[in-house]
């Protein structure tokens, strides 16, 4: 890689030479001129940018040559939005190759200032350093003023907050399903026995689902109406409880029936297309959109039980506090939800691990004085009672 900066007033040449060794040439004359010395450098394979294209121009062309053809949807619609809500209106008609570090770092400092969570701000980075790493790649000699931005300071912690159902709302809420709309029974079942995402509910399918294994393996995800892989890019399998089991059993059993009902003739075959359908339909057989789950019969559950409304979400929280609650493994947790790391794991459920273990220091007590760490507990706990006394 080779690019042009200025320092100390002059325009200095960066680049590697044929051996691989890094080489610094600093140029008495215009831009222009050192832009034409690069270029003789390096062979040939600099390709300049137009010093009056604007960066809305470059990024809305970066978008439809690029990351369209390259990526998922779901990521074209998050960078698109990323752009019009704050690339394009701090940098639009700044001329894409005059964007400098200084101004990254103020535009930065300007999205902490609003309190932006840490995760947003770098979500926000991420395309523009992208569109200079393409840039870049494509052979233009500039350097990345995007990369390596280093930590962003915050004044408060902007963490999300998680708002799980307990044992007993979960309870509530499934019985409320059971009894006022017991064809959505399942699916809410289901969520909040596997914390799957409402994408990878709206997409699962039934050959997706083991009986035997008791499992379900998660390899399809439905993002804005379009079929693609898991957030992470990763399949995994996650566990059926015997409840979620013989309730799913009870569903396909019933599915199987009515399509052979439908096509008698064609059992076989009929067969064979039920088990490459969704598992999770609408009354009119359709797929369900993540935002149906969400509308059309989560939020509605929770009105007819009375219950306080909470993100759709939420119930993958919910799945996972109770197995906290239960003591189970983070590891275990952690590959259930499909982490990309135990750390975010921690960092999500972390304050919900029981911490008050004071048996656990008491073995650290001297054994010395030959009082047992029980002896000194009831000790404290009546000298802690004597002081409330003297005081009441």
């Amino acid at each position: 890689m080779a690019c042009i900066r200025k320092r100390r007033g002059k325009w200095v040449i960066d680049y590697r030479d044929t051996a691989g060794k890094r080489r610094w040439e600093t140029t008495t004359g215009t831009r222009k001129d050192a832009e034409e010395r690069l270029a003789k450098i390096v062979g040939g394979g600099y390709k300049a940018i137009d010093s009056k294209r604007t960066f809305e121009e470059y990024a809305k062309d970066w978008m439809e040559t690029h990351v369209k053809a390259n990526t998922k949807m779901s990521t074209y619609w998050e960078y698109d939005s990323v752009l019009r809500n704050h690339l394009i209106p701090a940098f639009a008609n700044v001329p894409f190759t005059k964007i400098s570090r200084e101004m990254v770092k103020r535009f930065v400092a300007e999205k902490v200032q609003s309190n932006l969570s840490k995760s947003h701000i770098r979500n926000i980075i991420v395309p523009l350093r992208e569109m200079f790493n393409h840039a870049i790649d494509d052979g233009a000699m500039i350097p990345n003023p995007a990369a390596r931005l280093g930590r962003f300071n915050h004044k408060k912690d902007t963490k999300k907050k998680i708002n799980p159902l307990t044992r007993a709302e979960v309870s509530a809420m499934l019985e409320t399903a059971r009894e006022k709309m017991p064809e959505h029974y399942p699916m809410l079942l289901c969520a909040v026995r596997t914390g799957m995402r409402a994408g990878e509910l709206a997409a699962v399918q039934w050959q997706d689902i083991d009986f035997a294994g008791r499992f379900i393996e998660v390899r399809r995800n439905n993002s804005r109406g379009e079929i693609v892989t898991p957030k992470n890019g990763k399949t995994r399998r996650v566990d059926m409880s015997l409840q979620l089991t013989n309730t799913l059993d009870a569903l396909l059993a019933q599915r199987k029936a009515e399509a052979v009902k439908i096509s008698p003739q064609e059992k076989h075959d009929v067969l064979g297309r039920v088990m490459e359908t969704p598992v999770f339909i609408k009354h009119d057989g359709r797929s369900f959109d993540p935002n149906d789950l969400r509308r059309q019969v989560f939020y509605k559950v929770l009105s007819l039980a009375g219950m306080r409304r909470v993100r759709f979400h939420d119930l993958r929280h919910s799945f996972a506090s109770l197995l906290i609650g239960q003591g189970e493994n983070l590891v275990y947790i952690k590959d259930q939800l499909g982490h990309a790391s135990i750390q975010m794991t921690v960092d999500i459920y972390g304050h919900l691990i029981p911490s008050s273990n004071k048996s656990a220091v008491d073995k650290l007590d001297d054994m010395a004085s030959g009082e047992s760490p029980a002896e000194s507990g009831s000790k404290v706990v009546a000298s802690h009672h004597r002081t409330e006394a003297n005081y009441a």
